[in-house]
C-alpha cells in the first residue's frame, strides 16, 4: 500500500499549529530602543518612525514603565544632547543626558535591564563615530573616548555596555577600562558585525546623527561581505565580548545564522529603523497587514539564530505574540 505523506495534518487547527511550532517569540527576547533628550514633558514623534519618540527623562520613565507592564524587561538608551562638539564630550560627561537617564530608569523602574549604547556619533557635531583629523576618523584616539564613555555609563548604573562604533580594538579597550574601574561584572554586548547600511536613515533623524561629510563606509562593513563578518565577530569574541550583535537584521539573516553556528555566546540582532519604517509605511498605506508582517519578520530573525532582538516594535507587539 502506498501511503501519501500528509504534513497538513499538523496544520489543521490553531491548537495543533501552536503545539508543533518550532520557533517562539517572547517579550523577554526583546530589547526596546529608546531615544532620550533634554527638557521636560518632551514626547516628540520621529517623522520617519511613527510611534517612536524623542523623550525627555520624565517621559522616558513613563515609557519604560508601560513597556515593563507588557513584559519588556530590557531597554537600550540612545542620548540626544542639546550640545555637540568635535570630540563628543557629552557622551562621556558624568552628567550627560544618557548618564542621567540611566540613573533615573534604575531608580524609578524595578527589574528593568538598562543597556547603554556606546558610540560618539550622537554627540559629535560632525556626526561621525570618532575623532576626526584631516577628514579621517582616527581609530586609537577614539578608543580612549569610548572607554571613558563606558566607565561613566557603568558608574551611572548601566547593566550592559553596547559599543556600536566599529573601531578596531573597541571591545578590549572598553573591557580593560571597565575592569580597571571596578566594573568587571558589567557585560559587553558588542555590535560585532555592523554593516554600512542604507537602512539606518530614520535612526539618524531620531538621533540627529547624520554625518556632515562623507559616510561611515571606512569603518562599518561592506554589505557584500560575509567572511569578514566572521572575522569581526571572532576578534570581539577573543577580546572579551559577552554577547555578539549583527546589525541590521532582516537583510542579514544569513550572517545571523553564520555567527550563531560559529560562536557559543548569546547572539543579538538589531531590527533597525529602516526595517521598522518600511513595515509601518506599507501598513499605513494598506499594502500589507502591518502586525502580521512585523511578527513574521521578528520570527525570521529568531529562527535565523538570534537569542536577543532589538526592535522598535517591542512594546507594541509584546502582548500580541502567537
Amino acid at each position: 500500500m502506498n501511503l501519501i505523506e500528509r504534513p497538513r495534518r499538523l496544520r489543521r487547527t490553531p491548537t495543533i499549529r501552536a503545539l508543533v511550532r518550532e520557533t517562539r517569540l517572547s517579550p523577554e527576547d526583546f530589547v526596546y530602543p529608546l531615544f532620550v533628550c533634554e527638557g521636560e514633558g518632551v514626547r516628540r514623534e520621529i517623522t520617519s518612525m511613527p510611534g517612536v519618540f524623542n523623550l525627555s527623562i520624565d517621559e522616558l520613565i513613563k515609557e519604560v514603565e508601560v513597556a515593563r507592564g507588557v513584559g519588556i524587561r530590557s531597554v537600550i538608551l540612545f542620548g540626544v544632547p542639546d550640545e555637540k562638539d568635535a570630540v563628543g564630550t557629552q557622551a562621556y560627561a558624568e552628567d550627560g543626558i544618557t548618564q542621567r537617564a540611566i540613573r533615573a530608569v534604575k531608580r524609578e523602574v524595578k527589574d528593568v535591564l538598562v543597556i547603554a549604547d556606546n558610540c560618539l556619533c550622537e554627540y559629535t557635531e560632525h556626526g561621525h563615530c570618532g575623532v576626526i583629523e584631516a577628514g579621517e576618523v582616527l581609530n586609537d584616539p577614539t578608543l580612549e573616548l569610548l572607554a571613558r564613555t563606558a566607565v561613566t555609563q557603568a558608574e551611572a548604573g548601566a547593566d550592559i555596555i553596547a559599543p556600536s562604533n566599529m573601531m578596531d580594538g573597541f571591545v578590549v579597550a572598553i573591557r580593560e577600562a571597565l575592569d580597571e574601574s571596578g566594573f568587571e561584572q558589567v557585560p559587553i554586548m558588542s555590535y560585532a558585525v555592523k554593516y554600512a547600511s542604507g537602512f539606518y536613515g530614520p535612526f539618524r533623524e531620531a538621533a540627529q546623527s547624520a554625518p556632515q561629510f562623507g559616510d561611515r563606509r571606512g569603518y562599518q562593513m561592506d554589505p557584500a561581505n560575509s567572511r569578514e563578518a566572521i572575522r569581526e565577530a571572532e576578534l570581539d569574541y577573543q577580546q572579551g565580548a559577552d554577547m555578539l550583535m549583527v546589525k541590521p537584521a532582516l537583510p542579514y539573516l544569513d550572517i545571523i545564522r553564520a555567527v550563531r553556528e560559529r560562536f557559543d555566546l548569546p547572539i543579538a540582532a538589531y531590527q533597525v529603523s529602516g526595517e521598522y519604517a518600511m513595515i509601518k509605511a506599507a501598513g499605513r498605506l494598506g499594502w500589507i497587514e502591518e502586525e502580521r508582517v512585523a511578527l513574521e519578520a521578528l520570527t525570521s530573525i529568531k529562527r535565523a539564530g538570534a537569542d536577543i532582538i532589538l526592535t522598535y516594535f517591542a512594546r507594541e507587539l509584546a502582548n500580541r505574540l502567537p
